[in-house]
């Protein structure tokens, strides 16, 4: 079949290809990858957050749900909404042949409720229904956890104006609730809720966008609302070009103008994201906000897992016209310290040459250039790390992707295991995924110790897992804010040891060494008002770690024994 014939297939058809994928891929009991990794997630409801959980619902049999707690692994609900198929008898009235696959369901929370609306149709067919269940909690191991049927909302059958599929839910700033819905048969329609049952205050629908059109979200920002749209084909896997667009108005039921005035009623519609990379069909869009930090929500087909339908956040920025921009770069290029957020330890070439085959490894902060990483966007979240020190990338040894690979310097040659790709989680830390195999970057068994190789693992929300990315100039004067003023000698050192000159009297001085493998191999402390002591250790010949603290200041300095 040519994609120009897939395109004037209704959209029951395509949603049903996206149905078969769904079951097809198996995709429970996968190990927890990062936000790339996940399977089967087609149509993704709008985030809605309870307690410290954020939950989706998608298309499936029965509605499933998942649900995260960082916005980065997301866990399978422990049942569908609608358990063994026993769904609200009134829909099989509605849509003869409903056999319990229900597509793309939206959720809003409010008068103490979640407001879960759902679509049903069948193949190939108009005649549809948008339905709404209740619940006070969506917990499903709550005892409160009950989902009630609410019943009919729209309707269509095979000479309605509009197909009752995709609901998408907006409350404005004043509390009025709107419905937008529809597809490619005859577009999309917008029709006022009352904000207390949520279903319709009357007939009227506003005709608001048409063509290949479907899968709306409407928001509002400042005097504008905005409708964001798909066009194009979904459900194609690898080969889908849904792609999302945008227009707005300054009423909430339009017209609706893209960038250069056309009207989306007349095929308009202002590019926002479209298939880039790994990432073919991006559809379904929902915006959710947290913390100053706005979350686009959409799935799309990942061309790297045979076309799998995954769901993506993105980031959504506006410009200084108040037109929004989508991003999957989380991080802006620069040059920056890698933090973990567990020991505070930060990314280190451990032996500071930059030479090929060095490990990465974490060290304490001591302001050297080894210890500072330039990290470049190759577009779609996708970054190259290089060391300041001799411009190497960080690869995972033999390219492995199994888990345990451990990363070292190496030539840059655009391989995927010299890239990584950056999510954000909620807290505001980073989880970094090797393009290669999608495992994240992690300090081995939750290690505090310096000098131990960072490598790869399953995520597990660990948050040895989790990284901060200072800027150098913020870590540069934190650093000359807390600098100790000390000179080792000789240097190279001999196995005997060395002497540390602290330049004036002062509190107590701690003394720790450590090898390359980050064991702690000798330690001491001088007593206050020294101004010169000596470190007497029997110490093998290769690449030292001394760390010296006087008070609050510090100094952390490399020490080459022959």
């Amino acid at each position: 079949m040519t994609l120009r014939l897939l395109l004037r297939r209704p959209a029951a058809y395509r949603r049903r290809l996206g149905l078969l994928l769904l079951f097809l891929l198996g995709w429970l009991g996968t190990p927890a990858y990062a936000l790339q990794g996940l399977i089967g997630v087609h149509d993704p409801s709008t985030i809605v957050k309870e307690g410290n959980k954020y939950w989706v619902f998608a298309t499936g049999q029965g509605i499933y749900g998942l649900y995260s707690t960082d916005l980065v692994n997301w866990t399978p609900a422990p049942r569908p909404v609608f358990v063994n198929n026993a769904y609200p008898g009134w829909i099989n009235g509605k849509v003869p042949g409903f056999q319990g696959n229900f597509w793309a369901p939206e959720c809003i929370y409010q008068n103490g409720r979640y407001y879960l609306y759902y679509s049903c149709s069948t193949f190939g067919s108009k005649v549809s229904a948008i339905g709404l269940v209740t619940n006070v909690t969506l917990d499903p191991t709550s005892p409160n956890y009950q989902w009630v049927d609410q019943g009919e909302v729209v309707s269509s059958n095979a000479s309605s104006a509009a197909n009752a599929i995709d609901p998408a839910i907006f409350r404005d700033t004043n509390n009025d609730l709107w419905l937008t819905y529809g597809s490619f048969f005859g577009g999309l329609r917008m029709m006022q809720l009352n904000a207390s049952t949520g279903k319709p205050l009357g007939t009227q629908a506003y005709a608001v966008a048409s063509g290949d059109v479907e899968a709306a979200c409407l928001y509002r920002r400042g005097g504008y609302y905005y409708l964001f749209i798909n066009r194009g084909a979904c459900c194609q896997g690898s080969n889908s070009t849904y792609r999302i667009q945008v227009g707005r108005s300054t009423s909430v039921t339009g017209p609706f103008l893209d960038q250069s005035g056309m009207d989306l009623n007349a095929g308009g519609g202002t590019p926002l994201i479209s298939g880039s990379g790994r990432f073919a069909g991006p559809g379904h869009p929902g915006i959710f906000e947290e913390g100053g930090v706005s979350y686009f929500s959409h799935h799309y087909y990942d061309t790297y897992d045979n076309g799998a339908p995954k769901l993506g956040l993105a980031k959504l920025t506006w410009d200084a016209a108040s037109w929004p921009m989508v991003s999957r770069d989380w991080v802006t290029g620069g040059r920056y310290e890698i933090k973990n957020q567990l020991s505070n330890l930060i990314w280190d070439a451990w032996g500071c040459t930059g030479v090929a085959g060095q490990a990465v490894a974490q060290g304490t902060p001591a302001g050297l250039t080894c210890q500072r990483w330039d990290v470049a966007p190759l577009g779609d979240g996708l970054y190259k790390i290089t060391n300041a020190q001799g411009g190497l990338a960080v690869s995972v040894v033999n390219c492995a992707a199994n888990g345990g690979a451990l990363l070292h310097l190496a030539t840059y040659a655009q391989q995927p295991c010299q890239q990584f790709y950056i999510d954000r989680a909620n807290d505001g830390t980073l989880v970094l995924a090797s393009a290669n195999g999608n495992r994240v970057v992690e300090v081995p068994n939750a290690s505090q110790t310096p000098g131990q190789q960072l490598g790869l693992w399953d995520y597990n929300g660990c948050q040895c897992q989790r990284w901060t990315l200072l800027p150098t100039g913020v870590t540069a004067a934190r650093n000359a804010a807390n600098a100790l003023a000390a000179t080792l000698y000789p240097v190279p050192a001999p196995s005997t040891g060395f002497t540390i000159d602290l330049g004036a009297a002062g509190p107590a001085t701690q003394v720790e060494v450590f090898d390359a493998r980050g064991r702690r191999v000798h330690q001491q402390t001088a007593e206050a008002g020294k101004r010169q002591l000596t470190v007497r250790a029997a110490l093998q010949p290769g690449i030292y770690l001394v760390h010296l603290r006087r008070g609050a200041a510090t100094l952390t300095q490399k020490l080459v024994v022959q």
